[in-house]
């Protein structure tokens, strides 16, 4: 395998522009670059890691996903997977493409950027990025473990990003969407009984939702830096009907740390000993809610990363 070839994968999705239309525009961009590739569509989210194995497996040393923040999700697990010289030989790339790209947007790729994007790419800029983990038990009571880039949200939030999925496809505008699915909200379970530990706290009390962020946690965690082995928490205590709407204009706003029903935490490790019945997202994605209590920890620059100049 030729060094400077790239290992494309195209995770199409539904929108107002037919996927066959997206990858077109895209490889006439890395033909014009003169980018060395070879290329592969996912039938489906499921097929996205079976595809990236195949990837890792076949030599590539740069991996393009076309996607989103479950894609790249998906990504950085069976990297995690490989043998770490194998991981340290590999740096990993994104074109937004997804429901949502806020990872790539920490970054400042923007799907509607795609020139500059694959310029960014081309020039191969490197950084070393965090990974958060949430080690847990499952329903067969088997021991597991997931890596995050962005975030895993506990709570309301980990339902309104799974309305928002529902919603984009629809709506197709990332702001309607959301305000759809804060709409929705109100028909949603507000608060969940949690037992929480971070540094020397112990939080025992009913609780909206929690933000465990290595990058910016969809707005949760805006001071979040996925690159200096700390893990940003925020706690949202259930606040007054006129103090959610409040709340909801100071996270557009990207103030969201300015409420005084949000407590936020800086830490390495968080131990969530209860969190009845509460839903659990990470990276936009729902998952198997654990059985028991679970841990989230931060590994530090695990994965190379292309960045911007």
């Amino acid at each position: 395998m030729e060094q400077n070839r790239w290992g494309v994968l195209y995770c199409p999705k539904h929108g107002l522009v037919s996927p066959r239309k997206r990858w077109e525009k895209i490889e006439k961009c890395l033909k014009e670059n003169d980018i060395l590739y070879d290329f592969i569509q996912s039938e489906n989210s499921a097929s996205v890691e079976r595809l990236v194995n195949m990837m890792i497996n076949n030599g590539y040393k740069t991996l393009v996903i076309i996607g989103g923040d479950s894609a790249l999700n998906d990504a950085v697990n069976c990297l995690m997977q490989a043998g770490k010289e194998i991981r340290e030989s590999i740096s990993l790339g994104v074109i937004p493409n997804g429901v949502m790209n806020d990872f790539a947007r920490y970054w400042g790729f923007k799907e509607g950027e795609l020139e500059q994007t694959v310029d960014w790419l081309k020039k191969g800029r490197v950084r070393a990025v965090d990974l958060g983990c949430i080690r847990y038990t499952n329903k067969l009571g088997e021991r597991c473990h997931r890596y995050f880039l962005n975030c895993v949200n506990i709570g309301l939030i980990a339902s309104i990003m799974n309305l928002r999925r529902q919603t984009r496809r629809v709506l197709g505008s990332r702001t309607l969407s959301f305000v759809a699915s804060f709409l929705l909200m109100i028909f949603q379970r507000m608060e969940y009984k949690m037992d929480i530990k971070i540094n020397a706290d112990r939080i025992k009390r009913k609780v909206m939702t929690v933000c465990v962020g290595s990058a910016r946690g969809y707005g949760q965690t805006p001071n979040a830096v996925p690159y200096n082995g700390m893990l940003d928490v925020s706690v949202v205590y259930h606040p007054e009907v006129t103090q959610l709407f409040e709340g909801f204009y100071l996270f557009l706003r990207g103030k969201f740390l300015n409420h005084h029903s949000v407590h936020p935490y800086r830490t390495t490790e968080i131990e969530i000993n209860e969190a009845q019945r509460a839903l659990i997202g990470i990276d936009g994605r729902l998952m198997n809610t654990p059985e028991g209590p679970f841990k989230i920890s931060i590994e530090q620059e695990v994965i190379n990363f292309i960045i911007p100049e």
